[in-house]
């Protein structure tokens, strides 16, 4: 006897795996309610805190008046972009804040990588620690109070730096007054408190390295220069390729505190970028449509900017942000 197949209607079985996938979602949440309830609050601090306050963004399109509020003010369109390109400083800020943060990046980046793979190799506890302890340290101390310990170590007349070059017969030097120093100033303060902190995230990485690579490498007679080049660069080339991309995605959200403390009239030409004038216009004068067009202008380039440095990473290396 010949059976003949009964035809299944088209779209039956999405529909019954559909179902089956809400049956699932259904039975997962009554089972694990107390993780969902956990996830629950980063996720209503985030819609409420983060991704709210973005539609408040349209006042850059806007003449905001606090009177009429958000929705109420007057619509602007293109006004507040056009008022800032046009503006003569556009060009200085956006070369400040390109230069500084590229400056950062380039001599920040190796730093913390040749710091891990170093202590990596250390094998006396106690000086390992120590070191771990002193270069991660300063990553707790305020910004304020690194910039007060900056200009004090540079202080013309009591700086410890004046002092020593006054010891080699060369006139004290007042740095923070001279426009060419702010980018070094600025940059080596940065690596100074951040590279013990940054420098965990590779250790992290070259721990969960498989030891046998190691033992493999030991028996063919490796040098420590070859295990590192072989083994542990390949192993934190995923997180490197990660924070590398983050730092680029960043670039034009370089820090405003210590910019702006470091700032004075006589370094401004190179100290005013982005974020500082940003504040200027928005609080210090109250444009507050000005200042959200400036914003907004700087979170697409961070954009930009994160994507295409990704898919750079992902086409050359294989790996990305996801």
């Amino acid at each position: 006897m010949l059976i003949t197949p009964t035809a299944t209607p088209r779209g039956t079985g999405r529909v019954k795996d559909t179902s089956k996938g809400l049956r699932a979602a259904r039975r997962s949440l009554r089972r694990h309610w107390q993780l969902h309830l956990l996830v629950l609050v980063p996720l209503l601090y985030f819609a409420i805190f983060k991704y709210w306050p973005m539609t408040n963004a349209v006042i850059a399109f806007k003449d905001y008046n606090v009177v009429d509020g958000v929705w109420g003010s007057a619509w602007a369109g293109l006004d507040h972009f056009r008022r800032f390109f046009d503006n003569p400083i556009f060009w200085d800020l956006l070369q400040n804040t390109f230069l500084l943060s590229g400056y950062a990046l380039v001599a920040g980046f190796p730093i913390p990588i040749i710091l891990a793979l170093a202590l990596n190799e250390v094998r006396q506890r106690f000086f390992k620690r120590t070191v771990q302890m002193v270069t991660y340290a300063p990553y707790f101390i305020s910004t304020v109070v690194v910039v007060a310990m900056t200009i004090l170590f540079l202080s013309p007349r009591l700086g410890l730096l004046n002092a020593a070059l006054g010891w080699v017969g060369i006139d004290s030097i007042d740095f923070l007054s001279q426009a060419e120093f702010f980018r070094h100033i600025y940059v080596f303060s940065d690596i100074w408190q951040t590279t013990g902190y940054a420098a965990v995230i590779y250790m992290a990485a070259l721990a969960g390295i498989d030891p046998t690579l190691y033992e493999a490498a030991k028996v063919d007679g490796a040098s420590r220069l070859q295990k590192i080049r072989h083994i542990d660069l390949p192993g934190i080339l995923p997180t490197a390729t990660v924070v590398l991309i983050l730092g680029v995605g960043s670039v034009m959200a370089i820090g405003f505190e210590k910019a702006f403390l470091l700032q004075n009239t006589l370094n401004l030409s190179q100290a005013e970028i982005i974020a500082t004038y940003t504040y200027k216009i928005g609080l210090l004068n109250a444009d507050f449509s000005q200042a959200s067009a400036i914003g907004l202008f700087n979170s697409v380039i961070n954009l930009v900017l994160l994507v295409s440095v990704h898919l750079i990473a992902k086409r050359a290396t294989g790996r990305g942000l996801f």
